[in-house]
């Protein structure tokens, strides 16, 4: 998966059904994603985004590539945009324990800012995280590949026999590739997880920070688990 800033509860029920966990940030940097941004409540009504601003968040970059354009500065953003939690939320002290543990001051990399967003809240939800960051495994892959074909090449190199991918990238996979490469092919959806958020109005899939806000870490840890339907695209249980 592409590394994203502290994603919706999607993606750690993805974490949780997975052996190893790949991030992917060896190809072209897309700007306006979820790498660099997500969605909280706004103290109004609605959502907001916040958002990491980049050095070089751009189209002629690999993802790996893309820096932070003040760590101390983004940090503090993030913390600014939280503080309307303060009133109400229960756990705010919490995250912004979790927003300490994942920045660091001295390293501008997008990539490991957010790894390190996906590895504090693991430990905070008692939820394994093994993985691993591409572009430090020395793979040695094709010169060209498309969409979907990255995870096939991937996971025949590292010998892998099975591969978990959201539903919503159906499309990009051709399951008999796989087939013949003897690994089986799995696709996960997710059902939304509802909440309290006292006097706000409930928004659906907001950032893992939103979750993290209103409610106590087993909780968190029960719903990733249950919030995740897998279907197999190779006939394989």
């Amino acid at each position: 998966m592409q590394p994203y800033f502290f994603p919706y509860l999607g993606h750690f029920s993805l974490i949780t059904a997975v052996d190893d966990w790949l991030v992917f940030d060896i190809t072209q940097y897309t700007p306006k994603t979820w790498m660099n941004r997500n969605r909280i409540l706004n103290p109004n009504d609605g959502w907001q985004y916040v958002s990491i601003p980049l050095a070089n968040g751009s189209i002629s970059i690999k993802t790996h590539e893309a820096k932070i354009l003040d760590p101390v500065k983004a940090r503090e953003n993030v913390q600014g945009k939280l503080s309307h939690y303060k009133r109400k939320a229960p756990y705010y002290n919490a995250v912004l324990k979790l927003i300490e543990e994942t920045f660091d001051d001295d390293d501008d990399s997008l990539v490991r800012l957010d790894v390190r967003g996906l590895a504090a809240v693991c430990r905070y939800l008692n939820l394994p995280f093994r993985y691993r960051i591409c572009s430090e495994m020395n793979l040695n892959l094709p010169a060209t590949l498309g969409p979907g074909e990255w995870a096939l090449e991937i996971c025949s190199q590292l010998g892998a026999g099975s591969y978990l991918n959201p539903s919503s990238g159906k499309a990009l996979f051709d399951r008999t590739r796989f087939v013949e490469r003897g690994i089986d092919l799995y696709y996960a959806k997710f059902t939304e997880f509802h909440y309290r958020t006292m006097d706000y109005r409930y928004e659906s899939y907001l950032s893992m920070l939103d979750i993290l806000m209103w409610n106590p870490p087993d909780a968190i840890s029960r719903a990733a688990r249950e919030h995740i339907v897998i279907e197999s695209a190779t006939g394989n249980e």
